[in-house]
């Protein structure tokens, strides 16, 4: 399938950067969310990237101009119907994704190939809420999207090759470079990440070094361009507990069991750099 225009559920940090990289490369965007604030947020998001790309000498104003003419916005999902690929990519949480999933395949055209952004969730299990499931794919962009180049394209129990091709190729299309994954908790970035930071906060909790140190430590030891503690500031440490809540759920097996000390301080709304505190304060 030679996918023209893309839809996109969400228009959060996720979808307006998913549709960013698109818009770049010259691929039409529908941008779908369920306030028309929430779409204006969006866009002024992917604009105030563009210009920063302008200031570093990485884009033309008259490129941006063109980028931004081909996200069209909507907040009705039978707008996407022009799309041959919808990506969801709404908030982390199971049945939120399967209320939008469901919707979403109901209203699109048969042919069309549905890809959620999950982080963790399994595709096998989502793409069990629609009815093509050979249709339905794991496409897990980073943050942020316009510079990270790493694409997981997860492939659940039902994909069919020509979805997995079709959803790979895209990725390269937008100059990512996408890896093939089989549908497992965490796929392989987050899987191996997540429970790092997990273990950070362990160390932290113990006493064993303060959070500065175990960063530096990391960073200099490890070659890690962040710390552990400062990634989960960045990435969100709810979305941390999240992730590390699925594992032990999937897997049970103790060792996903999310620290104390992470629980603790999400309870406390201490969520990172959105909430200008988390293991540090912004």
């Amino acid at each position: 399938m030679d996918i023209q225009t893309v839809g996109i559920i969400g228009a959060g940090t996720m979808g307006n950067g998913i549709a960013q990289a698109c818009a770049v490369v010259g691929i039409p965007v529908v941008m779908v969310d369920i306030t028309e604030e929430a779409l204006q947020k969006g866009l002024a998001t992917i604009a105030g990237s563009l210009d920063r790309l302008i200031k570093k000498e990485k884009l033309t104003p008259a490129e941006k101009d063109k980028a931004l003419a081909l996200i069209r916005t909507s907040t009705r999902y039978e707008d996407l119907g022009v799309a041959e690929l919808v990506i969801e990519a709404a908030t982390e949480n199971l049945p939120v994704k399967i209320k939008i999933l469901q919707q979403a395949d109901a209203l699109l055209p048969a042919g069309t190939i549905i890809a959620s952004n999950t982080s963790s969730i399994s595709i096998t299990k989502l793409a069990a809420a629609t009815g093509r499931a050979d249709r339905f794919i794991g496409m897990h962009f980073f943050n942020p999207v316009p510079m990270m180049a790493l694409v997981e394209v997860i492939s659940g129990l039902q994909t069919s090759a020509a979805t997995h091709d079709a959803v790979k190729a895209l990725a390269q299309r937008l100059g990512k470079t996408p890896i093939s994954v089989k549908n497992a908790p965490g796929f392989v970035v987050n899987r191996i990440l997540i429970p790092m930071i997990n273990e950070a906060f362990f160390v932290l909790a113990e006493g064993t070094a303060s959070a500065e140190d175990i960063d530096e430590g990391m960073k200099l030891g490890c070659n890690q361009p962040i710390g552990p503690l400062a990634l989960a500031d960045m990435v969100g440490l709810d979305v941390c507990l999240a992730v590390m809540e699925v594992y032990l759920a999937e897997f049970g097996d103790p060792k996903y069991r999310p620290c104390p000390l992470l629980r603790e301080m999400v309870a406390a709304g201490r969520l990172g750099r959105k909430t200008k505190s988390g293991v540090y304060s912004y």
